[in-house]
């Protein structure tokens, strides 16, 4: 069976529109790694574990901050390497920032074949995007996820 991993799309709207918070990956591998490289706040569902709480705890452990409030599902997305993720759209505070991001962190051989293993964030950077310019950054099994989440505003989504 394939993975199934489980995030938020979280917006915010600003005098102009709306914005997505997009987290970037850390590591090596991402260092240099800008458009198509971004992602939702997400991460594996545990064996057993209720969907919705695995996108909760995947946020706070990439972003270190919690966010409730009134989760609507958006859908489900197959991406390019098999995975399923499972989001859901959640509008947050204006104010939230995410300029200090306290991610959990990995451990990987770096460089490869040396021997020696390195501690890196799970996610080194987030920020707040318009639409149009997330649709560039996000990873491209993610962008109908932007589009989904067009439609939900579009039919008068809840307001928080």
């Amino acid at each position: 069976m394939p993975a199934r991993s489980a995030g938020l799309l979280i917006f915010r709207r600003i005098a102009d529109g709306v914005e997505v918070l997009l987290v970037h990956p850390g590591g090596p591998f991402w260092a240099k790694k800008d458009e198509g490289a971004w992602s939702i706040p997400k991460g594996l569902v545990e064996p057993g574990e209720e969907e919705l709480f695995a996108a909760i705890r995947e946020t706070r452990e990439e972003l270190g901050v919690d966010i409730e409030g009134h989760f609507t599902p958006l859908g489900e997305y197959r991406q390019p390497g098999g995975k399923t993720v499972i989001a859901w759209c959640i509008e947050a505070d204006p104010i939230l920032k995410v300029d200090d991001v306290q991610s959990s962190t990995f451990t990987i051989e770096w460089p490869p074949k040396s021997g020696q293993f390195k501690n890196f964030p799970e996610v080194d950077r987030a920020g707040w995007f318009s639409i149009e310019t997330a649709a560039a950054k996000i990873l491209k099994g993610q962008r109908p996820m932007l589009a989904s989440l067009g439609q939900h505003l579009a039919s008068g989504g809840p307001q928080t």
